[in-house]
């Protein structure tokens, strides 16, 4: 079953980007992709190399920078991927097919397969400050837990900010390192899910089954 976790006083001062990775809960490869300046680029200047393959959701895309993963797609066609990575990078030149992103497909691939496996790979966290703050504190949520938009507001200590809390979660680039799907409505039942509602259900009952 899925576990909501409880209301605690973890704070916006808990999960800014110069604290510690035992302070925040975060593993080390996460403090330090938070630890750059926020990057809200086209992607100018940037190569971003792709590969995509086939999971249990259907089909994933995986991107990376020369800093690490800059995005994790879901959906149902390779095609229509490729065409939201160009729409999130509309600057960079894209390249296709190499050894090292084809390893680091294969690595997401089998966190999302088996979602209680450590995300272990480098990560290029791109969006403003408050999205970065929400994703912060997503990637404290363990496998099998939920919480609410409100609670997440709550925690990064903008409990106003429900709204724009729900806008950074759809904005999330990386499905499953960001584990935005487990962020539910107030009564506990799921919500939408920038790649699809099945899938948010679908990674929630896997969670849950651990």
């Amino acid at each position: 079953m899925i576990t909501r976790m409880e209301p605690s006083l973890m704070t916006a001062s808990h999960l800014r980007t110069r604290g510690s990775p035992r302070a925040t809960g975060l593993d080390p490869r996460w403090a330090a992709a938070m630890a750059r300046k926020p990057d809200r680029t086209s992607g100018a200047g940037t190569i971003v190399r792709f590969a995509v393959g086939k999971c249990s959701l259907g089909s994933i895309l995986v991107a990376r920078s020369e800093k690490g993963i800059c995005a994790i797609l879901l959906g149902d066609r390779a095609e229509s991927l490729q065409r939201d990575l160009r729409r999130r990078f509309p600057q960079a030149p894209l390249a296709g097919r190499d050894a090292d992103t084809e390893a680091l497909l294969a690595k997401v691939a089998r966190v999302v397969e088996n979602p209680h496996l450590a995300v272990d790979f480098p990560l290029d966290v791109r969006g403003t400050t408050f999205q970065r703050r929400v994703w912060q504190m997503l990637r404290t949520i363990p496998a099998g837990s939920t919480v609410s938009y409100a609670e997440v507001a709550r925690r990064i200590g903008a409990p106003r900010s429900v709204r724009a809390v729900a806008q950074a979660c759809g904005a999330n680039a990386l499905a499953v390192a960001v584990p935005c799907h487990r962020v539910v409505r107030s009564d506990g039942t799921p919500s939408g899910y920038r790649w699809g509602a099945d899938r948010k259900r679908a990674l929630l009952e896997r969670e849950a089954r651990r």
